[in-house]
């Protein structure tokens, strides 16, 4: 907390002030994180606190630079649902109950509480239910097992024999597994009545894995998401009497408060932000409310005010810090040890200004600090310098499955190949009677064809029978049991393989013979960049990045496969394979199938390459005729060392000065000409390919050895499952859709079949959301009309489209 000592004078004893002589007090004048940072500095005799954000990011970046500051800080989330509905994250569930039993059990601890508004305004269950809702378990406790059994039954778990999937447990002797509702499975390990350990379960050996501290076992079923209006409480009326409250730009809360509430059906299940403020009032001994402009007369104002932008290059921008040190107090708050010590490589070969001082810490936002005698002090989180933004997540646990797994597993109802019979449909496992004698009896799989036909595959010879995998957007039609046709298709296939296994083994071989030289192994550069990362990697990009790390230091080109769904993790992948690529002074190339992606991926190349001295660039028909001759020029000169692209990039005028990694993106998406020329490019540079969804000849490629692959199975924290239903057309229902996702601040995608009434579908989408921002598209509009729609949307400067 060393840094915050720094940050005194007339805003700090504002602030302190304002607490000292309670009731409710306004303070205007906030910039930046300022109130966090100026609160955090009051905080000195042990107390308990709330601080109240308008949006749920605000609340999860105040709760990590609390952390590390190394106060106690505890996060009471919002639930991302509408009342009535039944459908809210567990985790967050047990998040919110852990708070509220805190409060209860330990009223005077000195914790600081971090609630965006809207979580304030959600109810609690009621206190007297929190037992049989919640079960907290640690090693040393008294554990009733016979209870513990009857308590999860009661709360809607399955007793099976093994835990597989969330709401199920198994008791074997002393050992009891659970599954929780949120969370990973656990093993409650007893010594008669006494809780020796809690370890987590690898669900595919069944074994145990690392100590746990402590298990939340939380119940299932919608009373703990929303409970009984007569039985709701509010976290506001269990705050201590010695509790200060801290309300972050209130004007900004209380609009953000009334939006939520308006689009809630309901409004008795949800307490407005006048009713939060009130229970908040009537309990805390302080209720300190910031605002950015004084609009109608506040208690004081804060000595603080907004930090200039730097400019966007990192030389520059830091030739703008030297300048302001000259002037005023300059502290630099850097998160992670190499941030600090790139800022210093680039101050090495300037004269460094004596009010320039560097430290470790973390703050979202910058801001000035007036009042401090002869020279205002200017608190700048390196990210801001060179413009690279962080996303606070916590890390992620859990194990990864083998990279083929997904592809070869089948599951009932899943769509598979009999090698001799064609496509069918998987039903399930049966056992069957062999050669017409019951007493010998063997397991089979049934799978169902065209004409309702069944056929019944020994265990014994599944290999004939594999899980279907194509790109057709669509179902396949069932094979007829015993036709010839399915024969005359794999017969005229069998020509085409063997082309292809021949230009396969032809490029394979140039691969092999290549001798290429290897890239270096990681420098400090490399440490930093992704010690930068401001997610916390799951383990199975870890075990992808490595994989591609290991491909690039060896002495043949690399050509490795990488399967993930969208949002787990694939472009950090190949970012950092870029990186590596042009710190070894070599080029990178990304090809992607759509303009938009190309700006897209760009702009993320950019943020992450910010602060080094690589030139991030992007060619596409967003770019006019002399600057794409331009950006060619530069590129064959080697001025430019990553390019974003479409298949322009596989133009004859393309040149590169060193290319030495090519990232396909969606390879699936690009013609049977562009796939020549990649083709080509696999024997002579290292090849990364991106995909959620691979064509059957690359997979296969894949699973016989001629590529590697990489497979990203586990989902990052806070990512959610695509959910599909298909409903009839209901404008109810949309309207709640609507609502349920501009509520948690997101955005809305509705897809239309027929251009002609499109504008009709866009009117009823203005009348139930009055006040979204809605944009229309189709594909008979102009290219450029079309992809400007699109960036808007990508921009997030429109809420519909």
């Amino acid at each position: 907390m060393s840094w915050l000592r720094a940050i005194c004078g007339e805003a700090t004893n504002a602030m302190a002030e304002a607490v000292l002589c309670g009731g409710v007090r306004t303070l205007a004048g906030r910039c930046g994180s300022s109130t966090l940072a100026l609160a955090a500095a009051t905080w000195e005799s042990p107390a308990p606190r709330l601080f109240v954000t308008a949006h749920i990011d605000e609340a999860d970046e105040a709760l990590s630079v609390l952390q590390q500051l190394g106060l106690e800080a505890k996060r009471f989330p919002a639930l991302e649902v509408l009342p009535g509905e039944s459908d809210a994250r567990m985790d967050l569930c047990a998040e919110r109950l852990r708070c509220v039993r805190a409060l209860l059990e330990h009223p005077g601890a000195d914790v600081v509480y971090v609630a965006p508004i809207a979580a304030l305004m959600q109810p609690v269950p009621d206190i007297g239910d929190l037992q049989a809702l919640h079960r907290t378990i640690a090693p040393g406790d008294t554990l009733d097992r016979d209870s513990l059994t009857a308590w999860l039954i009661d709360s809607g778990y399955r007793r099976s024999t093994t835990v597989e999937q969330p709401g199920e447990f198994a008791v074997r002797g002393d050992i009891l597994d659970v599954f929780p509702e949120s969370g990973e499975p656990v093993r409650i390990d007893c010594f008669g009545d006494t809780v020796e350990t809690l370890r987590a379960i690898d669900l595919d050996t069944m074994g145990s894995g690392r100590t746990l501290e402590q298990a939340d076992l939380l119940a299932c079923g919608a009373r703990i998401v929303q409970p009984d209006v007569d039985e709701a409480r509010w976290l506001g009326e269990l705050l201590p009497a010695q509790a200060s409250v801290f309300v972050d730009d209130v004007d900004e809360v209380a609009e953000q408060a009334r939006a939520y509430l308006e689009r809630v059906d309901d409004g008795s299940a949800i307490a407005s932000h006048e009713q939060v403020f009130a229970q908040l009032q009537a309990v805390a001994a302080s209720l300190v409310l910031i605002r950015s402009i004084d609009l109608d007369g506040a208690d004081a104002t804060l000595a603080v005010s907004s930090l200039p932008p730097f400019a966007e290059q990192a030389p520059r921008a830091v030739d703008e810090l030297c300048a302001r040190a000259r002037d005023a107090r300059v502290l630099v708050l850097c998160e992670h040890p190499r941030d600090e010590q790139r800022l210093r490589e680039l101050l090495a070969d300037r004269p460094l200004p004596k009010h320039l001082a560097i430290q470790r810490g973390l703050l979202p936002r910058g801001f000035v600090v007036d009042g401090l005698g002869e020279a205002p002090l200017h608190v700048v989180p390196w990210h801001e310098v060179i413009h690279r933004w962080s996303v606070r997540r916590r890390s992620h646990g859990g194990g990864a499955e083998r990279a083929l797994d997904a592809f070869v597993q089948i599951s009932p109802g899943d769509l598979v190949v009999h090698r001799d019979h064609g496509i069918a449909r998987f039903i399930a496992l049966q056992e069957q009677d062999r050669d017409g004698k019951a007493f010998k009896r063997e397991e089979c799989l049934v799978l169902e064809f065209a004409r309702a036909s069944r056929l019944y595959v020994p265990a014994a010879r599944i290999e004939l029978v594999q899980r279907y995998i194509g790109a057709f957007k669509g179902v396949p039609e069932l094979s007829v049991l015993g036709s010839k046709i399915w024969k005359r298709r794999t017969e005229n296939v069998d020509e085409a393989v063997r082309d292809l296994a021949g230009e396969l083994l032809r490029v394979q071989a140039m691969r092999e013979a290549q001798s290429a030289a290897p890239f270096p192994p990681d420098g400090e550069w490399q440490d930093d960049f992704e010690a930068a990362f401001p997610f916390e990697e799951t383990k199975d990009q870890k075990l992808s990045i490595e994989a591609v790390k290991r491909d690039m230091h060896m002495p043949r080109p690399m050509d490795r496969l990488v399967c993930g769904d969208v949002g787990f993790g694939k472009t950090e992948i190949a970012v950092r394979a870029a990186f590596r690529a042009v710190a070894a002074g070599r080029q990178a190339a990304v090809l992607v199938p759509t303009t938009v992606l190309a700006e897209q991926h760009e702009r993320t190349f950019s943020r992450r390459f910010a602060g080094y001295p690589f030139k991030v660039a992007s060619l596409s028909r967003f770019k006019t005729a002399a600057e794409q001759r331009e950006l060619l020029r530069d590129l064959a000169e080697g001025r430019v060392d990553v390019i974003v692209g479409t298949h322009r990039l596989l133009s004859k005028d393309v040149a590169f000065k060193d290319l030495g990694l090519v990232v396909v993106d969606e390879e699936q998406r690009f013609g049977v000409e562009h796939k020549q020329r990649l083709l080509g490019m696999r024997a002579t540079v290292d090849v990364l390919t991106l995909t959620a969804t691979p064509i059957p000849r690359t997979l296969h490629m894949s699973m016989v050895g001629l590529r590697d692959i990489s497979s990203l199975q586990t989902a990052p924290v806070d990512r959610q499952a695509v959910v599909t239903e298909v409903v009839p057309f209901d404008e109810r229902r949309l309207h709640a859709a609507i609502k349920r996702e501009l509520a948690r601040e997101g955005q809305v995608f509705v897809v239309h079949n027929r251009v002609k009434d499109l504008q009709d579908i866009a009117d009823i989408i203005r009348r139930l959301a009055p006040d979204a921002r809605i944009i229309t598209a189709h594909g008979q509009m102009p290219a450029k009309e079309l992809e400007r729609a699109m960036l808007l949307f990508m921009r997030h400067e429109a809420d519909i489209l």
